[in-house]
């Protein structure tokens, strides 16, 4: 029987989890985020979108996501 451990993190500030290993891609995938659409910030650093699959996730780790809107 394998185990699944849950890591904490702060999402635009609210505590959420994610399986050990998870990645940004992982995180907006399970929070249904619009991937095109979306800017990340990991622990107050911009995430070019090239490294959101290899950019796994720690424990405490401060994550804000933005969404674009558009308007006129």
């Amino acid at each position: 029987m394998t185990t699944t451990t849950i890591i904490q993190l702060l999402v635009n500030d609210k505590s959420v989890g994610v399986a050990e290993g998870a990645t940004l891609v992982d995180l907006l995938n399970q929070l249904d985020m619009p991937l095109p659409a979306t800017a990340v910030a990991l622990n107050d650093d911009i995430v070019a979108r090239t490294e959101w699959e290899t950019t796994v996730l720690n424990t405490g780790d401060r994550i804000a996501l933005f969404q674009a809107i558009a308007g006129g």
